[in-house]
């Protein structure tokens, strides 16, 4: 960070016993080249497979170095474990799925140039592998006291644009050389690193609004060397930095920075009204100089999180040879500031400056698919009647119960075909609302399916749903009991086949086959409220398999289940019989419904 003249704030006193173990050491010993493990050598890692990171998966890696000055001062230039945490990168790529390295600047002490020549000599092993980096210069790469107007440097010889035009994730420099952004791909979507000088002029200030003009679309992370200060706080250059770009640029949603120490973090709120996110890094102030520790930002899309972990490769390979008092100390970085998670709906935070455009209709004959033996949509209110649009005549009327009724709404599941759902109000005590119900010559009624069969249904539960009112409703259920079928096992009164929602909105598919006299019983997991999901029930004419969100559950059962038992009476969409009586009535929104003859996969489901 900074010469005796700096304040860093009073590093925070050290976690004790009780720090969390740190999950990662034992998968790490032996990642440095010092303890002489299995890492790539320079002529390996010359002649190695180029860097291929997984650009299509929701879980990628950004990894982020801070403050290396200690490393390269003058005669004390000791590099192994730069190089130790640069191997580690490249031994763990693949099953990281690490995408782009970010250094913070205060690269070297005093910013002469063979300290830059020596760390400049160590980034040829990304170089050699086509690894996609960027660097920025500290106020210990250059005079302090300097924009990045300066002029000529030591660190512009070596880390100038020139050295990044072969790489295939550079994007551009500022005319001066000092910033420069970087486009890496991941989550099948490109993502921008901008990487901004020590201390911004104003023709700095242009450069980096017009790239972020030029790239309207893409999600910034901006990292810079000075910005936040301590926890909740922003340095007097931060607050600058802050009001004259990040704020009013809502594509950037996190900020990476060193300088001061201990590792903090802030949170502010942009114009856009969305949450910025803004980390402190820097150990420089640890044993040996903080020996090159590296953050991990583990982005995963499908959780709506990035996980934060710090590491440092060059200790915690060395363990093998013993490791000394202070050595022992660093090999858990496991305090709140080093090991955190940071929740983001991104498709939410990024909507702001790239919607995700929302999935069109699709026409009623690409759901028709062969063996369609019904399919119900609600795109408009229904009036009396729903008709069943596969032209079986398997269509629905409507049965209200209490003068209860049906509403209509254009809310949908995403991946729903059509763009409405019907609004059930059912309320179990006492008993109220309307379900629809298969007309008496539908053909769908004795249909025993004993070749396989697929049921899809969309639906969505209130914030008010009460499992004392509204559990167990059927979504999609057949009349008739197993008494009734001759089918005695269990209980008699049970209907022949419900998919309904438990007390705990675990869907349940509960029916009696034609092969035994017991009920076969698929169960799913607790499903929230307020979300849409698809169910579909999947049987192959031996085994059923339930699927949540194209999902199988565990609770599948093993036992063979053939058909569909019926004594020809109608099935029920939003309704639930007991003893052959109309006993629970859905609540909440159903969408589309489709009962297909056969099993289908995945890949058929009405959400593809």
């Amino acid at each position: 960070m900074c010469t005796s003249h700096d304040h860093p704030q009073a590093e925070a006193a050290q976690a004790g016993a009780a720090r969390r173990s740190f999950l990662r050491a034992t998968a790490l010993l032996g990642a440095a080249a010092t303890a002489g493990v299995a890492l790539p050598t320079v002529a390996e890692a010359a002649s190695g497979a180029s860097w291929r990171p997984d650009t299509e998966s929701r879980r990628f890696t950004l990894a982020v170095m801070p403050d290396t000055q200690y490393l390269f001062d003058g005669p004390s230039i000791d590099k192994a474990p730069f190089d130790a945490s640069l191997r580690y990168l490249l031994e763990h790529g693949k099953d990281e799925n690490i995408v782009f390295l970010s250094h913070l600047g205060d690269l070297t002490q005093n910013g002469a140039a063979p300290e830059f020549a020596a760390i400049g000599d160590a980034f040829r092993l990304l170089d050699r592998r086509g690894v996609g980096y960027s660097v920025l210069a500290g106020n210990h790469d250059v005079k302090s006291s300097t924009t990045d107007q300066r002029g000529a440097t030591p660190y512009l010889d070596v880390f100038g644009p020139d050295r990044f035009k072969g790489h295939r994730t550079f994007g551009g420099a500022s005319a001066d050389g000092y910033n420069t952004y970087h486009l890496f791909r991941a989550a099948g979507r490109e993502w921008m690193v901008l990487a901004l000088d020590w201390r911004l002029s104003d023709k700095g200030y242009a450069w980096a609004k017009s790239v972020l003009a030029a790239h309207p679309k893409t999600p910034v992370i901006l990292t810079t060397h000075e910005l936040v200060v301590e926890d909740d706080s922003l340095s007097e250059y931060g607050q600058q930095l802050w009001d004259q770009l990040v704020k009013d640029h809502d594509q950037i949603f996190l900020t990476l920075n060193g300088h001061y120490w201990p590792a903090g973090r802030a949170t502010r709120t942009n114009t856009a009204g969305n949450d910025v996110h803004l980390h402190l890094t820097n150990y420089q102030n640890r044993y040996f100089g903080g020996a090159a520790m590296i953050r991990l930002y583990r982005f995963d899309l499908d959780r709506g999180v990035i996980d934060v972990e710090t590491v440092s490769p060059w200790i915690l390979g060395r363990a093998k040879k013993g490791l000394n008092e202070l050595e022992r100390q660093e090999i858990e970085l496991s305090g709140d500031a080093d090991r955190f998670s940071v929740e983001i709906d991104f498709a939410s935070r990024f909507a702001g400056f790239d919607p995700v455009p929302a999935r069109p209709a699709r026409p009623v004959s690409k759901m028709l698919i062969p063996g369609t033996a019904a399919y119900w949509r609600f795109d408009a209110a229904v009036s009396g009647t729903v008709r069943d649009l596969s032209g079986r005549g398997n269509d629905l009327t409507v049965v209200s119960v209490g003068g209860g009724s049906l509403g209509w709404s254009a809310d949908h599941h995403p991946d729903q075909p059509g763009h409405g759902s019907l609004e059930f109000q059912g309320y179990k005590s006492p008993l109220k609302g309307a379900y629809l119900q298969t007309v008496d010559k539908a053909p769908i009624n004795s249909a025993v399916f004993k070749d396989g069969y697929t049921i899809e249904v969309f639906y969505r539960m209130p914030a008010d749903w009460d499992p004392d009112h509204n559990a167990w409703a059927g979504l999609v259920s057949r009349r008739g009991t197993g008494g009734a079928a001759g089918k005695t096992g269990d209980d008699p009164d049970e209907p022949l086949a419900t998919l309904s929602l438990s007390n705990d909105r675990e869907p349940q598919w509960a029916m009696r086959p034609l092969n035994q006299q017991g009920i076969a019983t698929n169960w799913g997991q607790e499903t929230p409220l307020e979300t849409w999901w698809h169910l579909a029930v999947v049987n192959d004419g031996r085994h059923t398999t339930l699927y949540v969100q194209g999902c199988p559950v565990v609770r599948n059962p093993k036992a063979s289940a053939v058909g569909i038992t019926s004594v020809g009476l109608p099935w029920l969409v939003g309704g639930y019989t007991y003893a052959d009586k109309i006993d629970q009535i859905f609540h909440g929104r159903l969408g589309d419904v489709r009962i297909v003859s056969r099993a289908l996969p995945v890949s058929s489901f009405m959400t593809h």
